[in-house]
């Protein structure tokens, strides 16, 4: 169910894997791992079925797929697993390939930053190494990179180290010290020990005791890094899961409502003026509503096709106006609690955001505007 961490090395990268789960039950927690995420590593069946139903329309493989290039991944690592209960068929993983590039190249993925591997995890085959017996199959036709090359060959992304600290609460732990401890990942920034940091929503502040990453305990953390702090001077009820920490003399605003663009994906029922969705920022999904429909766009040139269309359907672009909803019902004296928010021009890490309705996910963009700003 949850995002597990594990770290590793490769010779010239260090390499934080963030285990998502796989059901469709479980996408808000592979959604809270993919905001986190600089690359994919798509992992893939390639026993007879298991694959198709994977990718067949409403399967996972699409989903997740498209769920990392909306939160701003663009490099992938397919690897194309338990080809040993294929009899290590190259036909099979070829018609796999195949089948998953045109898809890849619909979703926004470069076909150069796009890479195929076999794998046999079970044995171990073409992860590390590709010898011993097991292996003798794949290597009769499979003379390519091993799965580690193609980690080792991943592009770091460049990082937002000159705009102010946003830190997403990705989970809060308790210690037996009188700390909190929060996980999460540095979207944009510097976070260093002795610091004191606001927590919004709210209006609490909390020192940073210490940061570890990996059970190694650092005097600072910068962009990218996925790190535990431990925090001081904080009541654990003030700080939840979706969270942000960010200096007290740059607080992130708080919006009920905004203006955002964004790509429907391959939906059934249409999208009109005041559908009821489930709005994904990081760790945090919160109820709102899709309130207007401003505009639909080119998606190659971004230009303006129509103002204040009726409906959107599947492929369209649109820029739209989100609403968030009470959690609560309580009549309509309840008012919905706002969130952090940046726009995509000021912080490319705070301003992606994804639409769900009915557990599919209906599409995704980026905050243009904040439309409503709440003092804070």
């Amino acid at each position: 169910m949850d995002v597990a961490l594990q770290a590793f090395a490769t010779p010239h990268r260090n390499i934080t894997i963030l285990d998502a789960p796989g059901h469709r039950d479980f996408i808000p927690n592979m959604i809270s791992g993919a905001s986190q995420a600089d690359c994919a590593l798509l992992v893939v069946d390639a026993a007879t079925g298991e694959f198709e139903a994977g990718f067949d329309r409403g399967g996972q493989t699409r989903e997740h797929l498209l769920l990392v290039r909306s939160l701003g991944v663009s490099q992938v690592v397919i690897a194309i697993n338990k080809l040993d209960q294929v009899q290590w068929s190259r036909a099979r993983y070829e018609e796999i390939c195949e089948l998953l590039r045109p898809f890849l190249v619909q979703s926004g993925f470069h076909p150069s930053k796009t890479k195929f591997v076999p794998v046999g995890a079970m044995a171990g085959v073409n992860l590390v190494a590709i010898d011993g017996t097991d292996s003798k199959a794949l290597a009769a036709w499979y003379k390519g990179p091993i799965l580690c090359d193609l980690l080792d060959e991943l592009e770091p992304p460049t990082r937002d180290l000159n705009t102010p600290l946003r830190f997403p609460v990705a989970n809060v732990f308790k210690t037996p010290s009188s700390a909190v401890a929060i996980s999460g990942r540095v979207c944009s920034g510097l976070v260093q020990v002795g610091e004191r940091l606001r927590i919004v929503p709210g209006d609490e502040t909390a020192l940073v005791k210490a940061i570890e990453s990996e059970e190694d305990r650092l005097e600072w953390a910068a962009a990218g890094s996925n790190v535990t702090l431990h925090l001081t001077s904080i009541d654990p009820r003030q700080i939840s899961i979706g969270s942000i920490l960010c200096p007290p003399n740059d607080v992130i605003p708080l919006v009920t409502t905004f203006n955002a663009r964004i790509i429907v994906f391959d939906i059934q029922v249409p999208i009109t003026a005041g559908t009821s969705v489930e709005l994904f920022h990081h760790s945090r999904d919160v109820p709102a509503s899709i309130s207007k429909l401003l505009v639909t766009l080119d998606r190659a040139s971004g230009t303006t096709i129509r103002k204040n269309p009726r409906v959107l359907t599947k492929s369209m672009s649109a820029e739209v106006q989100i609403t968030l909803r009470s959690a609560t019902i309580s009549g309509p004296a309840a008012r919905a609690q706002p969130i952090p928010l940046e726009p995509f021009s000021v912080n490319k890490e705070m301003g992606r955001i994804l639409i769900r309705r009915g557990g599919e996910t209906i599409g995704a963009g980026i905050v243009t505007e904040l439309v409503f700003n709440n003092a804070v």
